[in-house]
């Protein structure tokens, strides 16, 4: 007769697995121990795969022990908890192939297409190519095709198509338009500068013109053929099905099939449709609408964005590529300020956020500013959700306050708690905050356009890095890429990434909006802070910071300092049929009656996906058509009737 180990063994084993140990101590933190919010997501999976106990991200903490996770996980499975497990459960849709919604960001990116928001693009996108060598140039490119096509069929979100009403929904996979053809520039016999050329066309090319799965593939992909068995793998891929972690996934296991033509990849229970139907009635749960609250609770108290100086108003700006710095943090200068981080009790991801809140704010002049943070929010509804390519990913506002006087290590630990904190309640996104911050300030401008991006410690989160090298595709550099971004709303967004031992550490910015040598100088601020926070001793130093914890009074333009047009429209009923025809539609799609012409459409409720919804009725059924962007700026039934004036 056997018996099951208890739970703090089977915890202790989950642990060890995933922090890379032998022996875990049951008084050290996860932490400590060189865990991280990332690895906690997957801890919470293999928690409910193996003990059956669901468990929420706020269950797990980066802080917490072993002892007191055993606690926990024993108390929640004889019910005595009194904590909050997650309050829905994934399952099978009945329908593979019905329309399921779009996830909050998702539709922030989709109305960002429709060139509904400042900073707009047709696509919002991420391109990159990578570096290859002894590649067998005969066999590579029918390899890839077919690892491409193995890859569509594992992975249902690589058919997804976006339909005009801002749902989504999967193609079969067998449908001729299912596997995007990898388009193969053979340039082999060519001069080395003919090849540069070639391949910096290339990359204007897809950095510009995305794909966009409201008309066709969500992604793009060519090889290069060069001379001496090199190539390169060019690959866009739309925001609006794969995000950082799926990206990681998706070239783990294309460079897997591409590597051997019968290589299985284990099958998914469930599917980035079954999870996005599964959380869609989170709205519907009492622990929903207590993470409402808490944010609710927080907004009037938020500070601005950090005013940086700027040379045009975003409104003005119609870019087309942002531009990038890059700079790599080498392995030995990464590993001693990861140990630093240890040492102090938070994580990397933490203290980058600290230092980055601290160029921000000697750039604007204030302590205090509201920052926005990109989440990998894959709630650990199934052991397979890590292994999903989907459109995930979050936003979560950040409130910084930056204490004068203190040191690096205090001013990082009060991140850490305040990161803690949302991240707590997670289950209303950093969209639908943004949203309701917006209406409370009577803007329909982005109210948080500085963004801060990581993704440190993913490899160790999956539990597998990207191979090496990959069949007739040779060997594979990530080290050596090219890579460019778009995403619409944000003026200034740092990245941060790790390969191979090093971290990468990336600016993307609407260069049109600020002057050049002030976005270097910040840049080579943040690479000389991490540098500096390798060295024992530097995280007790006070950091110098301006004297004034709001922005200071200025005629000067600035990020989140932007004249507004004031609308003098009269309240009252609609006065003429088109009004009138306007109010007929708005009543119906927001389920009111009754409405002014002054009324403010997203003050009754409406938001940006609804208002491309709403227009696109209003040009289908009535002949009325309005642009996303002119709507914004008056989003009134009398504001709309005026824009739609002239057409008539």
């Amino acid at each position: 007769m056997t018996t099951e180990p208890d739970i703090s063994t089977v915890l202790a084993e989950i642990w060890a697995e995933l922090l890379g140990l032998d022996e875990i101590p049951p008084d050290s933190s996860f932490l400590n121990l060189g865990g991280d919010s990332v690895l906690a997501v997957r801890m919470s999976a293999l928690v409910r795969r193996k003990l059956g106990v669901a468990l929420a991200l706020s269950d797990v903490r980066v802080e917490i022990t072993l002892a007191e996770l055993t606690d926990l996980v024993a108390r929640r499975s004889t019910g005595a908890s009194s904590g909050r497990a997650l309050p829905v459960e994934v399952s099978r849709r009945p329908d593979p192939s019905a329309p399921f919604p779009l996830l909050p960001l998702q539709q922030g990116y989709f109305v960002g297409q429709q060139d509904g928001w400042e900073l707009s693009y047709e696509s919002a996108h991420h391109y990159v190519d990578i570096g290859l060598t002894d590649v067998d140039p005969d066999e590579a490119p029918e390899a890839l095709q077919d690892a491409l096509r193995r890859l569509v069929q594992h992975q249902p979100t690589l058919r997804a198509r976006v339909l005009p009403d801002g749902r989504q929904r999967i193609l079969a996979a067998d449908d001729p338009d299912a596997v995007p053809t990898v388009e193969v520039i053979d340039l082999r016999d060519a001069s080395e500068d003919e090849a540069n050329a070639t391949v910096a066309a290339i990359r204007s090319q897809m950095s510009t013109n995305g794909p966009d799965p409201a008309h066709g593939p969500g992604m793009t992909m060519r090889l290069t053929l060069l001379p001496g068995d090199r190539a390169r793998l060019h690959n866009a891929v739309s925001l609006l099905i794969i995000d950082g972690w799926s990206s990681n996934v998706f070239y783990r296991d294309l460079f897997a099939l591409v590597a051997d033509w019968n290589a299985m990849l284990p099958p998914l229970e469930v599917d980035y449709g079954d999870y996005v139907t599964s959380v869609a009635t989170l709205p519907d749960t009492d622990a929903w609408e207590a993470d409402r609250d808490w944010w609710w609770d927080r907004l009037d108290e938020f500070p601005l964005p950090p005013a940086l100086p700027l040379v045009a108003d975003p409104r003005d700006v119609r870019p087309e590529l942002m531009g990038t710095r890059q700079t790599t943090v080498d392995a030995e200068t990464w590993a001693a300020f990861r140990k630093q981080c240890t040492a102090h009790g938070v994580t990397p991801s933490a203290a980058m956020f600290t230092a980055y809140a601290i160029v921000l704010a000697r750039q604007a002049g204030h302590r205090r500013m509201l920052l926005n943070s990109l989440q990998l929010n894959r709630l650990p509804l199934h052991p397979d959700v890590h292994r999903i390519v989907g459109a995930f990913a979050s936003t979560m506002l950040i409130p910084v306050e930056l204490a004068e006087g203190a040191t690096f290590a205090e001013l990082a630990a009060d991140n850490q708690r305040r990161f803690s904190e949302s991240a707590a309640h997670n289950l209303i996104s950093g969209v639908e905050v943004s949203r309701e911050l917006g209406r409370r300030r009577g803007t329909h401008r982005p109210v948080a356009p500085i963004v801060f991006q990581s993704t440190l410690g993913m490899d160790a989160a999956m539990g597998e890095r990207v191979p090496d090298t990959a069949g007739p595709l040779g060997r594979i550099d990530m080290a050596d890429h090219h890579q460019q971004l778009r995403t619409p709303q944000v003026a200034l967004e740092v990245r941060m990434f790790e390969l191979r031992d090093e971290m990468y550490l990336v600016f993307s910015l609407v260069d049109e909006l600020f002057d050049t040598a002030a976005v270097d100088a910040m840049f080579r601020e943040l690479t000389g802070i991490v540098h500096t926070l390798a060295e024992p001793g530097s995280w007790q130093a006070p950091v110098a910071l301006p004297e004034a914890a709001d922005a200071p009074e200025s005629e000067e333009l600035r990020i989140g300092r932007y004249e507004r047009q004031d609308r003098t429209e009269e309240p009252g009923a609609p006065r003429t049929d088109l009004e009138r025809t306007i109010a007929e539609v708005w009543e119906e799609m927001l389920a009111i009656s009754g409405v002014d012409r002054a009324a403010d459409f997203f003050a009754l409720g409406g938001d940006s996906l609804l208002a491309v919804r709403v227009l696109g009725k209003l040009a289908r059924e009535k002949g009325i058509a309005v642009a996303v962007r002119d709507f914004l700026e008056a989003p009134t039934i009398s504001g709309l009737a005026a824009l739609a004036a002239p057409e008539r």
